[in-house]
């Protein structure tokens, strides 16, 4: 009797990889993972842990993963409507809700078991209080109010926060100030981003810049404003022990880089000067984490 083979043509098991890899949000999850692993190395004290890091890195990815997916499965109707997410597969139609909730699901308790049974339970809590918040509190909140923002920065300021806690089993001020750095970074971050996108987001009804009046002063002020916050923060790690003068210089003038952009903006209200902003954020968050690792080598 001959064998039953099945034969997919590769070009769709190259598709349905493309689908997957815009559900995840693949780019994005690589680099909240990577926050999370520098935050395990801050953490570290002694010889690293791989085993752990692994646990981090696969656990955590998963989470991310399935938060990213579900975000998807609940604007798939505003998705269709903006240039820049319309042709992700759920909005297309390339991928069922079943298929993408299946999906979600299994990654998401996966990777918080991951956490929990590998890590400890703290990483778990973290993990799972981050998909949770993210998907289902601050993702309908876009279309609500500028509110949105906050709430997300909390889930998004988390990633560093739980590699801390993976690695050294508790919370304290280290973790504090790697939390708070991250926390206020969000806003002239994704405030950049709104900036720039603001005509596409308003076709889905998504109220993302800090004020109603759009792109204008008091938002670019307000964006200014929490810019400025990072420069204090700049100091925390240091006078908590977990960095050096280099690390708190480097760090300190990014903060202050940071600002000049966010300066520039207020000035002008040019995209020009968001995109420059959005950039330098960009650059910013690893920068920052990677800095505080100097005096760890």
């Amino acid at each position: 009797m001959k064998a039953l083979t099945i034969s997919i043509p590769l070009s769709q098991v190259k598709s349905k990889a493309r689908d997957y890899n815009q559900l995840i949000k693949f780019r994005l999850t690589f680099t909240v993972v990577l926050s999370s692993v520098l935050g395990f190395l801050l953490g570290t004290q002694g010889a690293v842990d791989y085993g752990s890091l692994w646990a981090l890195v696969i656990g955590g990815f998963l989470v991310v993963a399935s938060s990213n997916g579900i975000n998807q499965i609940i604007e798939k109707d505003f998705d269709k409507l903006m240039t820049r997410t319309a042709n992700r597969p759920i909005a297309q139609n390339r991928m069922s809700i079943l298929e993408a909730g299946i999906f979600c699901g299994i990654t998401g308790i996966v990777g918080v078991s991951i956490l929990g049974l590998y890590l400890n339970m703290y990483a778990a809590l973290l993990g799972f209080a981050s998909l949770m918040s993210y998907a289902f509190i601050y993702t309908p909140l876009k279309r609500v109010s500028p509110i949105a923002v906050l709430v997300g920065a909390f889930p998004g300021a988390i990633p560093p926060l739980l590699g801390w806690v993976a690695a050294s089993g508790h919370f304290g001020w280290g973790a504090a100030s790697l939390f708070l750095l991250q926390f206020f970074w969000q806003f002239p971050h994704f405030w950049a981003i709104a900036w720039i996108l603001k005509d596409d987001y308003q076709k889905a009804g998504y109220q993302l810049l800090p004020t109603s009046s759009g792109r204008s002063k008091a938002s670019a002020l307000q964006i200014l404003a929490y810019s400025a916050v990072l420069i204090p923060l700049s100091l925390l790690p240091y006078l908590f022990g977990i960095s050096g003068m280099v690390s708190m210089f480097i760090v300190l003038i990014s903060s202050v880089l940071l600002l000049i952009c966010g300066i520039a903006l207020y000035r002008s209200l040019s995209v020009k000067d968001a995109k420059r902003l959005m950039f330098a954020s960009i650059i910013y968050n690893p920068l920052t984490l990677i800095a505080l690792l100097i005096d760890k080598i």
